[in-house]
């Protein structure tokens, strides 16, 4: 007989100082009951869903429970909201529940969003919609499934309660996500004005214990820290904005510390290519455009960095010069991995003046013509394999530009089978378009449909690789489809 014991038996920010969190049992609902359960990701927990599908997995996940393995609590911190300090943040509607330890002996939270109030709420119900948690469901299958770092969806439930937005009652809904750690920049600026010294120092030894042993035994182990959590960082946004991805929300309270995407309510992949696209409502300035994304990235790390100032050296001018060093390491890691990885896209391999000129000339390109990143690229993918040009031309809007820049690509490009596997790796046939996932949040929402919600969370897995029967969600949006803004919603 199956074990339905609960498998979220730790709860490890506990050894944390008391400040940092409040012990908190998440809100009760009457009637929860489960939409989906990820059970690709139990497998690579190496869990089986017995315990997840029974009646008492799903009451705890939607927080009814007593919870005697674990010790559910809601998590302070501050963080710089578009570029303003507030001084006390905090989860506002989610609960920890503790910790699921992987076969490897490595730990991952599980927390619940949408699960209530605490005191850490600024106004608001505690309570998230079906229609949230499906976008983020979506978005991180997606990012999951290109490879890149994220925290994930185990489970969406319904409340069986409705929440109001917009002016009308909608169905309420409660993610379960998981995540290696949910300690981010804004966990040490609020340590560090509450706590001083000691509640960061209590923070970067957690950091380094769980999440980067091979630096306990060194005697440099606060500035090697900040050196490798910026080369995360570093690689992470390389790997954003070489599919399109803008997070729309990169305050310093929702960058996360071991280098995977979090809170990215508002974001979207890009249709058409524009360096300066926004698509988040709330970012009015385009302060989180997707070529700012780099140039924030280095701006969070610089307030984690000022932090740590105590850790490193007692005088402070010798602090500042070893923080400013280790954070050049972002921007030569960043650049490299951008300028590599652009260049895999377009199969090139080897540096020279013309290649280069290539590389530096295709965005630009792809922003006069108004031409779709993602159908670009793959496009292009396929030309390297040996497909007809002309669709590839088709993209462009002045044929005479696509014919000299292939022309230019032909002399540069490197034809070989390597060349034309690094392509497709590196350029998704399929990502979650804006329009799809606005039509399977509308269609969960308004009609309790989740079959394109299905199809998507299925397909976005194998990302480079699309079967004939969903060919049809590769197709970028129809004007009247085109999803303009993005909201937060979990």
């Amino acid at each position: 007989m199956a074990n339905l014991t609960s498998p979220i038996k730790h709860q490890i920010y506990l050894s944390l100082p008391e400040d940092i969190y409040t012990p908190l049992a998440p809100r009760r609902v009457e009637a929860p009951a489960m939409l989906a359960l990820n059970h690709d990701l139990l497998d690579e927990y190496g869990l089986n869903s017995d315990w997840f599908e029974s009646a008492e997995g799903i009451h705890a996940l939607a927080g009814n429970s007593d919870y005697p393995d674990a010790n559910p609590i809601a998590m302070a911190y501050a963080g710089h909201q578009f570029g303003y300090y507030s001084p006390l943040l905090g989860d506002g509607r989610a609960h920890m529940l503790g910790q699921i330890q992987k076969p490897d002996g490595k730990y991952v939270d599980v927390q619940l969003k949408g699960s209530g109030r605490t005191p850490y709420s600024r106004g608001g119900d505690g309570r998230a919609t079906v229609g949230a948690v499906i976008r983020e469901y979506l978005i991180s299958e997606a990012m999951a499934g290109l490879g890149i770092p994220t925290t994930r969806t185990l489970a969406i439930l319904a409340t069986g309660e409705s929440v109001m937005r917009e002016y009308q009652m909608v169905p309420g809904g409660i993610q379960v996500r998981t995540a290696s750690s949910h300690i981010r920049v804004g966990s040490f600026q609020y340590a560090y004005a509450k706590l001083g010294e000691h509640g960061v120092k209590a923070l970067a030894d957690h950091l380094i214990e769980h999440h980067f042993q091979n630096l306990t035994a060194r005697d440099d182990k606060y500035p090697a820290l900040l050196e490798a959590i910026a080369v995360r960082q570093a690689n992470l946004i390389a790997q954003w904005m070489l599919v399109g991805f803008i997070h729309g929300v990169m305050n310093t309270d929702n960058m996360s510390l071991v280098g995977e995407t979090i809170d990215f309510g508002p974001c979207a992949f890009m249709d058409e290519f524009k360096a300066g696209k926004v698509f988040s409502s709330i970012d009015r300035d385009g302060r989180y455009a997707w070529d700012q994304q780099a140039n924030i990235g280095y701006w969070n790390l610089s307030r984690f960095a000022e932090t740590l100032l105590p850790l490193f050296d007692a005088d402070s001018d010798k602090a500042v010069a070893l923080a400013e060093e280790k954070l050049g390491t972002y921007i030569s890691t960043f650049q490299i991995a951008f300028h590599h990885g652009l260049m895999q896209k377009l199969g090139i391999m080897a540096t020279n003046k013309d290649a280069d000129d290539l590389v530096n000339q295709t965005l630009p390109l792809l922003e006069s013509e108004k031409i779709d990143f993602t159908q670009f690229f793959d496009t292009l993918t396929r030309v390297a394999q040996g497909d007809n040009e002309t669709e590839l031309l088709a993209l462009f809007t002045h044929q005479q530009n696509g014919e000299a820049w292939l022309a230019n690509w032909k002399s540069v490009r490197d034809e070989n089978e390597e060349t034309v596997a690094a392509m497709q790796k590196a350029n998704p046939a399929l990502i979650a378009r804006n329009h799809q996932v606005e039509k399977a949040i509308e269609d969960a929402m308004e009609r309790n449909d989740f079959s394109l919600f299905h199809r998507l969370a299925e397909a976005l897995k194998t990302p480079f690789t699309v079967s004939a029967e969903n060919r049809d969600l590769q197709t970028p949006p129809a004007t009247e489809e085109r999803v303009l803004r993005t909201f937060c919603g979990t």
